[in-house]
């Protein structure tokens, strides 16, 4: 099964580090936000990447062509002969990756409709890319099978921005560090039937507007309750705390071994 991730968002709200480069590859522990999602698909045994490109696409391009080469030790003959001998291996040995340009403007539904030729025949997943989750792949996929509608998305329970503090008439008696509140928010993390495309009219849909409802009230969208861990990075601040989580080990969305 194919695993699509958008990736051509501006990251406007990033732009400390998104001048040069998308928003999926910037770095977290020295590895690009992109290679954190991925790993965590092919933990869960989904190694069939399809790469959704706009902004700065060829960032991405580059990054995977030159793959091999950057994260192994190489030897290279330099002369009229020159060639590459690359010594060693990586983890990612059975990562398929097809890199598909899907225009500078274009909104996150007609990214998948200009991609569709790459996985438009079999069910397929979805992702951001600019999100890190725990959340259990296989046992979403499973879920999306049994109940036979054509789309999945994953929630989570939202948390709230600040922290509350807890008091009894005047005297605070305790802090509560940014309590989950009522309802659920769409993480992505989606499992989508060949069908969902035809939702999908031009450039300018947007993925979570028109087909995304139109599913729903066909009730043909259901959604997987995730109660672990899942953390957007949109701004700074964002960008700042995974990599204090990564730096100091205590980043939940590291399942892989």
């Amino acid at each position: 099964m194919k695993v699509v991730i958008l990736c051509g968002g501006l990251g406007t709200r990033l732009r400390e580090e998104t001048e040069h480069k998308p928003k999926p590859m910037v770095d977290v522990g020295g590895r690009p936000l992109l290679w954190h999602i991925m790993k965590l698909y092919a933990h869960h045994g989904f190694t069939d990447f399809v790469m959704c490109l706009g902004y700065k696409g060829h960032v991405i391009k580059d990054y995977f062509l030159r793959y091999e080469e950057m994260n192994n030790d190489f030897t290279i003959h330099l002369g009229r002969e020159s060639r590459l001998e690359v010594n060693g291996c990586h983890n990612e040995q059975d990562y398929r990756v097809t890199v598909a340009d899907t225009g500078l403007n274009t909104m996150t539904g007609g990214r998948l409709k200009r991609a569709r030729r790459y996985f438009g025949s079999e069910t397929f997943m979805v992702t951001y890319g600019d999100g890190v989750s725990d959340v259990n792949v296989a046992d979403l996929v499973r879920f999306h099978r049994s109940h036979g509608r054509l789309a999945t998305l994953t929630t989570v329970q939202a948390a709230s921005r600040f922290g509350v503090v807890e008091t009894d008439g005047n005297e605070v008696v305790g802090f509560h560090e940014k309590p989950h509140v009522e309802g659920w928010i769409n993480a992505g993390f989606f499992v989508f039937e060949p069908a969902v495309l035809d939702c999908i009219d031009g450039d300018e849909a947007v993925l979570e507007g028109k087909p995304l409802e139109k599913l729903a009230a066909e009730k043909q969208l259901m959604a997987y309750r995730h109660a672990g861990f899942f953390y957007a990075m949109d701004t700074y601040r964002e960008y700042l705390h995974l990599n204090q989580l990564w730096d100091t080990g205590q980043a939940p969305w590291k399942v892989w071994a």
